[in-house]
Parts: structure tokens; sequence; C-alpha cells
């Protein structure tokens, strides 16, 4: 190939180059319906589930009449009807955590006796309960503990929701958690609020101009000082979320947050038009006024009885077109099948993410196969999973909070304390199921005696018994420490 070709080709080569022009940035400028204050506000009345909240919270968002409960009807007799769904669901996934929640576990002889006294006071597994439904449905919230010793010789521990408390991060990390509040005073208001960082509470007091005053314009706040410092460096706050929220950040997001409302105001309407065409769809009689019972008194018509026409025949007068008069009965045809599958499609829909039908006991044997629904409660053991993480994490830290604030109360240096937090397996196998499952793996010889007591006894029994129980079944079968039992002659 001569130079002369290689030129000619390179000239080509520059001269065919696509010259690709980088787009322009536009400018894209969106307005937020809801705040985050509207939104906690709203996650707070699905749970409540009064339909007249929601009629009168929708009709003022100013949305037009795209949302069923937004929209004001010209018929008045319309009736919306909330199905109470969003409960249910938060209420199911509280329970089915907080009821497989074990003991906990302190470490410590010293600690322990402090966490039996506390305990005597304060419900851990009630509280838990409380704020898993609150973190669920507001998105967030935080432990809070404080000290009133006209109340208790404890800490009180209280879980206040993400309306009601924010929070001060510093380069990603928490500084203060700060709880607001209202108080009054005769006709006037104020607004309070609780910095609590590391080692110190500062109460603020707010008019309604937002300016800060002392704390003695309220009696109930007269006694507290404007600031407060305790030994240790811990914060007497816990926040507590389990979904990060991505247009708030810093906060959590509920679990209706992310479209589930409209999917519930769907859901809302499709109920309310099934039950407005079963009431139009009743049956109707006409009955010709010839044949309608008088009354004997004054020759007046009677309205029909339903329970009781009985009535006797006579030969009756031809009509016009020489037709006998006859009662007419009339009954609308409604489309059930085409109201049920719109109602199973919205329900799914409420709950895909969140729940399986299975978990709150609805009847989905006829949507899809039995392998479909296997899959579909794997979504109960996600959410379940995402929410013990979450206090498997923040228990610990609550619990040990709580006893270093106790020792401040009683005059001591606070220590550093050991806790854990675990929860029982999500639909585990009954005592029948267990019994056998560890029966078979008694008869290879793969499994301890102390493994097979742990296996079926689990948090149900104390430590104290099943290492007396792990004694007793060795001593009885001549076993050493440690040693598989032969063919599961323990349960002979």
């Amino acid at each position: 190939m001569t130079k002369f070709s290689i030129g000619s080709k390179v000239k080509n080569m520059i001269r065919n180059w696509l010259d690709i022009q980088p787009a322009p940035e536009y400018s894209i400028t969106i307005t937020e319906k809801t705040g985050f204050m509207t939104d906690v506000i709203r996650s707070q009345l699905w749970y409540r589930g009064d339909a007249a909240e929601l009629s009168q919270f929708f009709g003022q968002l100013n949305l037009g009449t795209n949302s069923f409960w937004s929209s004001v009807p010209e018929n008045e007799k319309i009736r919306k009807i909330h199905s109470g769904l969003p409960a249910i669901i938060a209420d199911t996934l509280s329970y089915i955590v907080y009821s497989d929640m074990d003991d906990i576990k302190v470490t410590g002889d010293k600690a322990k006796a402090d966490f039996e006294n506390i305990s005597e006071h304060i419900d851990f597994t009630e509280l838990t309960g409380k704020a898993i439904v609150t973190a669920l449905v507001d998105g967030d919230g935080a432990f809070k503990i404080s000290v009133d010793t006209e109340l208790s010789d404890t800490p009180i521990v209280e879980f206040i929701g993400a309306d009601k408390v924010e929070y001060s991060f510093v380069r990603g990390l928490l500084n203060e958690v700060i709880f607001h509040s209202v108080h009054y005073a005769g006709s006037k208001r104020f607004h309070l609020e609780e910095h609590y960082g590391k080692g110190y509470i500062e109460s603020r007091l707010y008019d309604d101009n937002g300016h800060e005053v002392g704390l003695d314009n309220v009696p109930c706040l007269a006694q507290i000082p404007p600031r407060t410092e305790f030994e240790g460096d811990y914060i007497m706050a816990v926040p507590l979320k389990f979904f990060s929220s991505r247009k708030y950040p810093n906060r959590g997001k509920s679990i209706f947050d992310g479209g589930k409302s409209d999917c519930f105001d769907a859901l809302d309407e499709v109920i309310s038009q099934w039950w407005d065409a079963i009431r139009a769809g009743r049956v109707k009689q006409y009955i010709p006024e010839s044949m309608i019972p008088r009354d004997p008194a004054n020759g007046k018509l009677k309205a029909p009885n339903q329970f009781g026409n009985s009535y006797i025949s006579i030969d009756p007068p031809l009509s016009a077109e020489g037709a006998a008069p006859k009662i007419e009965v009339v009954q609308p045809d409604i489309k059930y099948e085409a109201f049920v599958a719109s109602y199973t499609n919205c329900l799914l829909m409420c709950l895909q993410g969140l729940v399986s039908p299975a978990t709150l006991g609805i009847d989905v044997g006829k949507m899809s196969s039995a392998d479909a629904q296997r899959e579909k409660k794997d979504v109960t053991g996600n959410t379940r999973n995402t929410i013990t993480t979450a206090l498997e994490k923040a228990l610990p830290q609550l619990v040990s909070a709580v006893l270093m604030t106790y020792d401040n109360m009683q005059g001591k240096a606070p220590e550093t304390y050991e806790v854990t937090v675990d929860f029982g397996e999500y639909g585990a196998p009954d005592f029948d199921s267990r019994v056998e499952t560890v029966g078979k793996a008694s008869t290879y010889g793969i499994m301890s005696v102390k493994t097979q007591v742990e296996e079926l006894w689990g948090s149900s029994k104390e430590e104290d018994w099943k290492a007396a129980e792990v004694k007793r079944i060795m001593q009885e079968k001549g076993l050493t420490e440690g040693e598989p039992t032969a063919v599961g002659d323990e349960f002979a």
C-alpha cells in the first residue's frame, strides 16, 4: 500500500467523523402537592380508618376529582366505604414481630437485677408493639427517656411518633433528637422543644409568634431547668425507623407511602361501587293498584307487608289491552364477576411488597397456584426481617440507655452494658413437627442431646430447666457429655 493511499484514507476518516453536540440541559420545576407533616397526617388517618375523617382530609387537599375520597358527588346518597385494610396490615405486622420477641438478655448480675426492677414499671413487649405500629404508620419515631421521681423511681420510657420528633445530623451522625409538644397556660398556646443530645437536655419554650420565652410561663414547666447535664456519653433517646425515605432525608418511610395511598383509595372506590350496585340491584315489585290491600276503615291503600303477603285471588278486571293485571318482579343483573376481579386486583396492589394475603387470613385459593402463594408468603417474612433487624439494633441501645439513666438516678457513674434482643423464627413448625424432625436427626446420630433439647423447647423453657433436662436424658441413657444419642432412643 502506497503512502499516498494511506493519507487519503486518513483524510476521508476525519471528513466523515461524527461531530456529536451534547443536548442542552432543561430547567424543570416540580411543585410537591404535600409536605412531610401532611404525609404523616394522611398515614395516621389511613390507620385510624374513619371514613368521615378521610373525606374531610382529602377534600381539603385540592387534588381535584381524581381521588375517590377527595371527590364530592352531586348525589349525596352515594355511600363511601373504607375497607379498614391499612390498620389491619400495620397491626398484623406488629403482632407477628413482638409476639415472637424473646426475653431481653442483659449481661452481669447487677445489670440483671436493675433491669428486673425497671421491667416491673415498663412492659418492654407492649412498648415495642406500640412502637412498631407507630413507626410503620408514621415512618419513624423515637424512644424518649425521662426522669420524674414523683411518678416513678425508675426511668420513664415513651415512644413519640414522627409528627412530634425531628433529628439533627452532623456529617451523617446523629447529634440531637428534638421532641415537640404543645402546652397551654390559660388561653395562651406555647410550643416546647426538648433537645436531647449527648450528656444534656435543653428545653426551649416558644409562644405563638415564635419568640422564645421562659419556661415559667407554663406552670407545669416552671420546675424544669433550661439545660440539664448528666454523666455518660449517650443520648436519652433512641430513634427507630424501618424504611428510609427518598423524599425526606434522614427520615423514615411509612408503609402507606410510595403509592399505597392511591391503592387504598382505589380499593375503597371499588368496594363503594360494589355495594352501591347491590343497593341499586335490589328486587323491585310493581303491584297493580287493584291488587294492593286497602284499609277496611277508610278504604285507603295499605303498604305491602314483605313478611306476610297473603292475598285472596279473585277475578281481576281486564286492562285496556285486555290483559289481566299481575305483580311484576324486576331485579337488575349485577356483574359480580367484574366487581370481584376489580376488588382482587386492587387488594393485591395494596398488599404488594408488604404482606401476603394469607397472612391476613384472606382466602386467595382461587387467585393463583399454590406455588405462587408460597412465594407471596415470603413477602411477609421479608417485611418482618426488615422490622426485626431494626429492632435488634434499637432495643439494645434503648435498654442500655435506660440502665445508664438509672445509674445516674442513683448517683452512680454510668456503666457500659451488653444487651441482646432476639426474635423467634417466622413460620416455625409446631411442636409435633419439631419432634419428628429432631427424632430423624437423632436417628442418624448427628445431633447432640443438648441441641435436641434446644431445638424442641427453644425460649419456651428456662436455661436451668433445659440444662436439667439434658442431664436427666444423658443419665438415663448412660451417655457422656455432648455425645449424640443412638437411634433417637431418648424419646423412648
